[in-house]
């Protein structure tokens, strides 16, 4: 089963004051280029969603931008999908800096199962984060052209299977590995936790 790496950065970074929070630092490099070298290593190829390639370019890697431009997160994971090269599209936020790959490995360890592998954090469920099989394009397609935009929104008709917090405990805090930047109070935190 071949696995294709996805790097979600079509955000608008509004809470950042319009700046990539991809291209922030984060103990000395840009936190895409930290989620780029976490989950490399556990994936055939790796591709980037991005409506600005030039921001991206340095990364050297194949870009692709929104099918369905403007329907938030569902949209990218969808694009991402559809151009995977592999099977499954293991999609993760371009935001992430603290991303691991033995984390990254259990997601995908259970990839062959099923249609959607998702982390699961008490009520919440790590959509950015998750491994998605090509499957879901149709339902997804749906979901899209319907403007319903709700990750979860087509979990109905898919094989869903859940990664336990426990689970990810194992391996790593689940509040650092899943911590997003966002806003510059998140970034300052995420560096005072690099510096540890």
């Amino acid at each position: 089963m071949r696995v294709t790496g996805v790097v979600q950065a079509g955000g608008k970074s509004a809470r950042m004051g319009g700046e990539p929070k991809a291209l922030m630092e984060v103990g000395g490099r840009r936190i895409v280029e930290r989620v780029v070298a976490a989950i490399a290593p556990v994936v055939d190829d790796v591709l980037v969603v991005t409506n600005t390639p030039e921001r991206y370019a340095f990364l050297g890697l194949p870009m692709v931008g929104d099918v369905f431009p403007d329907h938030g997160a569902l949209g990218g994971i969808y694009s991402g999908l559809a151009a995977a090269s592999g099977d499954v599209a293991f999609t993760v936020a371009c935001d992430m800096p603290f991303v691991r790959a033995d984390v990254v490995r259990l997601v995908v360890a259970h990839a062959a199962g099923a249609d959607v592998v998702i982390p699961r954090l008490g009520e919440y469920l790590e959509t950015m984060h998750a491994a998605y099989g090509k499957a879901c394009l149709a339902p997804m397609e749906e979901c899209l052209r319907a403007g319903r935009l709700k990750i979860v929104g087509f979990f109905d008709r898919v094989r869903v299977r859940e990664i336990s917090e426990a689970d990810v405990r194992a391996l790593a805090d689940p509040d650092v590995v899943f911590m997003n930047v966002n806003t510059p109070d998140e970034l300052a935190r995420a560096r005072a936790l690099d510096a540890r």
